[in-house]
């Protein structure tokens, strides 16, 4: 069964390549490409496990009280309810692949490429996506 085609959605500074989505997977996970990624603040997902393949840059994870340096090749797992963070070593260089499961944080994702889109992107459409979608953002 082929599961993607892929969708490209963006909002303010990020890039997001939906591969896999809760349409294609019957729920069961996400998969999608993170380009030239931005620093993700300390948050939460209430709902969903993710796991970080680092396919080009280096990188620095939070997760829980650990600190995990990663590059390519590397993968990181953060799991649901447990806080997590991650920067970039040189600012907007990198490849990400995540799996997050079960599926769904793809509406998030597209709720605020939605917001963005129509001119609506700011702290009003990412708390509203952020209590649609279960994160709670720590920082």
């Amino acid at each position: 069964m082929k599961l993607t085609n892929e969708e490209r959605l963006r909002f303010g500074d990020v890039e997001i390549h939906l591969k896999a989505t809760a349409e294609t997977t019957d729920g069961a996970f996400t998969i999608f490409e993170e380009r030239d990624p931005v620093d993700t603040p300390l948050h939460v997902h209430e709902n969903e496990d993710e796991l970080f393949h680092i396919l080009e840059g280096e990188h620095v994870f939070e997760v829980g009280d650990r600190e995990i340096h990663a590059g390519p090749g590397d993968l990181v797992f953060a799991p649901r309810r447990v806080p997590h963070s991650q920067r970039r070593v040189v600012p907007r260089t990198g490849l990400l692949l995540v799996l997050t499961s079960p599926a769904g944080l793809e509406g998030f994702f597209r709720e605020l490429a939605a917001a963005d889109s129509t001119g609506r992107l700011g702290p009003e459409a990412y708390a509203s996506a952020s209590e649609a979608h279960g994160v709670s953002w720590l920082d």
